[in-house]
């Protein structure tokens, strides 16, 4: 899966496979995901699947984190939790050596920290003190725990269940390695908070063979726990489907109890305004759920009866990113790779920049290179991901290439520099973003000025002739037509020929 360098035959490391010399097919074959070492890859450990697998293995795993939670309760319950037990009960670091999540740079998280904790130490203590002892569902779930906390995402779930099965994931690792990675490419080290003893209530560390590079430890996981864009017990889908939830729950006087409690949350109407908002149903919503919690239960209920498709949908979760962040990319650093000139580019950070998007956009409309943005015929709409990619083809440059900047007006989605005076923001939008107009008018000079450059660059990718017409329309409004630091890019592919056709 390695990339070939053209101008003297190395290869280019992006992902696990290319780091450590092993062929793909053995980590298909072992079930586990192939990472890019670059930077993070969208994918997020579901305890859910733990719980739904065949596995014994991992029932046991969702049955020791259930352990871990119901010790936390019980905690909870008798004794006061001081700021050192909640650091060392509660809090954890992100395990960044299983290089998954959101990172567009490096491998770098937030982990779970003092809010994660509080919340989880408090609802414990409130409107989840049957934690464990569920009439309703099957079994606990550890996502229950976060589901009506803002700002307590599928990231937090996953780190949270990583960290509980951190040992799982060490020897998982452990095992591949000794089978098939030469020992000068391993490390004995000492991976901290890997086992929890009972009787000390503490944490304890254990000392595992692992693939080690850039002075860190490399964590492998079963592709078969991983999705993409939810857990399968989630937030936003507790809070969309509510009404369908709440009106079938079996128990009619506590149906019309729930029914009387969320109507006398909402605002009343007025004359001027009949209808609620988004924010105002959910806070009723959220209301219900401090009032009746069991209505959660219900919930979860029905997502364990509807398991199966957890799997399905995490099978198609992976797959998607394996084609869209291994093979597309691969295939398009290849692409980049036949000229020589893109990775020996020696200008400053803006012309640095400035080059590499106008090859890009070169790559994209005239070499094939906008099927990257396509899979299963549809478009990758989605910033986020055009970000990642965009990111993978920066490996060789001596600048420093940054992501989701924030110097107090907002993250910028890249700072590419080289010391503090040379400095070139890159900004990727859809052309499809209905704040287009908004932010080329306004965003990109907010964050040059809060980064301290008059470098800046907008791109601008449209998948088809009606978002075409949109952006120039926006541009002609903004008189901004013609602007060279502002570059669009034409994936559409009904106006394109293949590559290998054109003669």
């Amino acid at each position: 899966m390695g990339v070939l360098n053209m101008d003297n035959g190395e290869i280019m490391n992006v992902y696990f496979s290319d780091y450590f010399n092993v062929n793909p097919q053995l980590l298909e074959r072992y079930g586990a995901f192939n990472i890019s070492l670059i930077n993070d890859l969208p994918l997020f450990v579901d305890p859910f699947l733990l719980f739904e697998s065949k596995k014994p293995e991992y029932q046991k795993l969702h049955k020791n984190i259930l352990n871990y939670v119901a010790f936390l309760r019980d905690m909870s319950r008798g004794m006061s939790i001081n700021d050192g037990l909640l650091d060392s009960w509660f809090i954890f670091s992100e395990v960044k050596q299983n290089w998954l999540g959101y990172s567009l740079c490096g491998n770098e998280g937030s982990g779970l920290g003092r809010k994660f904790a509080l919340a989880l130490k408090n609802n414990l203590n409130t409107i989840f003190s049957d934690f464990g002892n569920e009439k309703i569902t099957k079994d606990s779930h550890l996502e229950k725990l976060c589901i009506i906390e803002s700002g307590v995402g599928r990231d937090n779930i996953s780190d949270f269940t990583v960290n509980l099965i951190k040992e799982f994931l060490c020897e998982y690792t452990q095992n591949f390695v000794r089978k098939y990675i030469n020992l000068s490419m391993r490390k004995k080290v000492s991976v901290k908070k890997v086992a929890f003893d009972k009787n000390t209530k503490r944490w304890k560390p254990e000392v595992f063979d692992l693939p080690f590079i850039n002075n860190d430890f490399i964590l492998l996981t079963p592709k078969d726990i991983l999705t993409k864009d939810e857990n399968w017990i989630n937030n936003r889908d507790l809070f969309e489907n509510y009404s369908e939830i709440a009106s079938s729950i079996p128990n009619e006087q506590l149906r019309s109890e729930i029914d009387l409690y969320f109507r006398q949350n909402l605002p009343p109407p007025t004359k001027k305004k009949k209808s609620i908002s988004k924010s105002e149903y959910y806070n009723a919503v959220k209301s219900v759920i401090f009032k009746y919690p069991e209505i959660l239960n219900y919930y979860i209920k029905y997502k364990e009866d509807n398991g199966e498709k957890a799997i399905s949908i995490s099978k198609e979760d992976v797959k998607f990113v394996e084609n869209v962040f291994i093979e597309n990319v691969s295939s398009f650093i290849k692409i980049l790779q036949s000229n020589s000139a893109f990775y020996n580019i020696s200008y400053d950070t803006y012309q640095e920049s400035l080059e590499r998007v106008k090859y890009l956009k070169q790559v994209i409309e005239n070499n094939d290179g906008y099927k990257l943005f396509y899979v299963k015929g549809e478009p990758i709409k989605r910033e986020k991901d055009l970000q990642i990619m965009f990111r993978l083809t920066w490996f060789p440059t001596t600048s420093d290439v940054n992501s989701e900047v924030n110097n107090g007006r907002g993250p910028v989605d890249f700072k590419i520099s080289r010391g503090n005076k040379d400095k070139t923001l890159v900004e990727f939008k859809l052309a499809s973003n209905t704040k287009l107009k908004q932010n080329l008018q306004h965003q990109l000079e907010i964050y040059q000025k809060a980064n301290q450059t008059d470098k800046g660059i907008k791109v601008i990718l449209f998948f088809s002739s009606e978002e075409e017409s949109h952006v120039y329309q926006v541009l002609n409004d903004l008189k901004l037509q013609n602007k060279e630091n502002i570059i669009l890019i034409d994936a559409r592919r009904d106006n394109k020929k293949s590559a290998s056709t054109v003669k």
